[in-house]
């Protein structure tokens, strides 16, 4: 692309660029390493590099700026990789949810169109799988941990390091229009076809510094500063991992990276690489908080942000116990994600544990360039006084613009000029918000609502409870009654009953924070609860289950 000729007295108009986030570590931090696994090690200068050799790769096999390039892997310094040369070369990078149906892989990649596919070793039959259907894919790079290469029916056109070996190390990134498309991805919806949603290099960087500066410039006990390690415990595949890898660059962290999630593997990176920052569903700290081995190590030094579904007081609790710093935020893939975080504001800093968790465990503040609002069924505003619920409905610079090719239910996200993400909400007197359901799962009982969350928080804090679901089965008489679903922890089995649940639950009636007829009829004792493809709580596989 040629340069641009510049007249005298002509300013420079500054896009809001992906390139320009990589400006600012090569300054301040260019040695701090990027590590994945035990695999690897990688400094800033380096990593750089890499990146200019990826975009000179990919258009030697024909990536062009508008293509899309999608990819199949695990959290790792290529994803890391992927997410800057992809986009700053002019293409639409598409993180593809390896953990879909083959279906839904085939739909997703036909429907973003993608041109050149990037696939680790592990995905090769996913893709096999959907290869002859597939309608727009010209070429496949193989990534791969191990040095023998797999075997494989598809047309491999070149391995990535090769690729990468075989690239200049300097490739001329332009300025482009900020508003260009830079990501996509697909939403886990429990009902229909899949929904692209994607983001232009403009939203990128505003998230970024949004984000940046509510971690980051706060008094509060989960900081994120230039002086940490971090690690994504949500993959990067889902909603660009909280947006975190790209803070983590602007801020020239060292950054580890783990690969497959395995618990052991997980706890070793934490504690050889000392990591102090990492972020996760509730799923991912339940099962290391679980782990044998984390209550035998010191976790004193570890801060995570807990998203993608509420976070549970007992699970909070748990996590405090090992000296996790432990604290909730809220997004949706519709909104790059984050929206809210649970800042403690000054004053509460000297709160008691009990008091501050409370607070911690809610979806949060809105940060910064965010604006947050309930609604009824009419759009009128209702008030922010901790009690009235409502659909949240929300405005920030890096909400979606449109679901892709999708215009009928871009009508129903965008409505009045606001996004209506389907939470039902309620927010404080002091602008906490709290999600207390969502439209599709709360409890409709005798014309009240019953808070499956809420049920689900105040189960889980009872000292044999390991992991709960709420859902509404019908009933003749209320329309919909609570069954809860519970997994006890190891040795409770056998010694704990529902009515032992039911009178744990009636103190929370007594102090006003349950209505009465918010105790479930019914408390299924369970071995496991299923999980969607991002660890939620699969609550159209257990009304499937429960209800038929």
């Amino acid at each position: 692309m040629p340069k641009k000729v510049y007249q005298p007295g002509e300013s420079y108009r500054y896009p809001l660029i992906i390139k320009k986030i990589l400006n600012t570590p090569l300054l301040y931090s260019p040695n701090k390493e990027i590590v994945y696994r035990d695999k690897v090690r990688l400094t800033y200068r380096t990593l750089y590099e890499r990146i200019n050799r990826l975009a000179g790769g990919l258009e030697k096999l024909g990536v062009k700026p508008g293509d899309t390039v999608c990819v199949f892997d695990y959290d790792s310094h290529r994803y890391l990789e992927c997410y800057f040369a992809v986009p700053m070369m002019g293409a639409v990078l598409h993180k593809m949810n390896w953990r879909l149906s083959p279906d839904q892989i085939l739909y997703t990649m036909n429907h973003a169109e993608d041109d050149v596919v990037l696939v680790h070793s592990d995905f090769l039959p996913l893709l096999e799988a959907v290869w002859d259907r597939l309608t727009t894919v010209k070429k496949v790079v193989l990534l791969k941990d191990e040095e023998k290469a797999p075997e494989t029916k598809l047309p491999i056109a070149i391995e990535y390091e090769e690729m990468l070996q075989n690239a200049p190390p300097v490739y001329d990134f332009p300025d482009l229009d900020e508003n260009t498309r830079a990501t996509t991805f697909y939403t886990t919806g429990t009902t229909g076809l899949p929904k692209g949603v994607y983001f232009s290099h403009r939203q990128v960087v505003l998230h970024t510094l949004a984000v940046g500066l509510t971690v980051g410039a706060y008094e509060a006990p989960g900081r994120f500063r230039s002086n940490d390690v971090y690690m994504p415990l949500t993959p990067m595949f889902h909603a660009h991992a909280w947006g975190i890898p790209y803070v983590a660059t602007l801020l020239g962290v060292k950054q580890v990276y783990p690969g497959r999630y395995e618990p052991e593997v997980l706890l070793k990176l934490i504690l050889g690489e000392k990591v102090t920052f990492s972020h996760c569903v509730p799923t991912i700290i339940h099962m290391l908080v679980n782990s044998p081995v984390a209550k035998q190590v010191d976790l004193s030094h570890w801060k995570v942000i807990i998203g993608g579904s509420a976070l549970p007081k007992g699970l909070a609790k748990a996590a405090m116990e090992l000296g996790i710093q432990i604290y909730a935020g809220f997004g949706m893939s519709e909104t790059f994600p984050v929206v809210t975080i649970a800042t403690l504001k000054e004053h509460m800093l000297d709160w008691d544990l009990d008091r501050r968790l409370d607070v911690m465990i809610k979806a949060g503040l809105p940060i910064p360039l965010c604006e947050v609002e309930i609604a009824d069924a009419e759009g009128n505003f209702l008030p922010h006084d901790g009690k009235t619920t409502g659909e949240l409905v929300m405005r920030t610079p890096w909400l979606t613009e449109a679901y892709f090719k999708d215009p009928e239910r871009t009508k129903e996200l965008w409505r009045d000029g606001w996004l209506h993400g389907g939470d039902v909400a309620y927010i404080d007197e002091e602008g906490y918000v709290q999600i207390t359901d969502r439209l599709k799962d709360v409890i409709k009982s005798g014309g009240e609502w019953v808070s499956s969350l809420d049920l689900e928080n105040l189960v889980s804090q009872h000292e044999a409870v390991s992991e709960a679901a709420a859902i509404g089965t019908p009933d003749e008489k209320w329309g919909e009654r609570p069954l809860v679903l519970v997994v006890l922890k190891p040795g409770y089995e056998g010694k704990v009953t529902g009515d032992d649940i039911k009178a744990f639950l009636k103190k929370f009636v007594d102090e006003g924070r349950l209505p009465r007829y918010g105790i479930p009829d019914r408390i299924e004792f369970v071995e496991s609860i299923p999980k969607t493809s991002v660890g939620k709580i699969n609550k159209i596989a257990l009304r499937k289950q429960y209800i038929g």
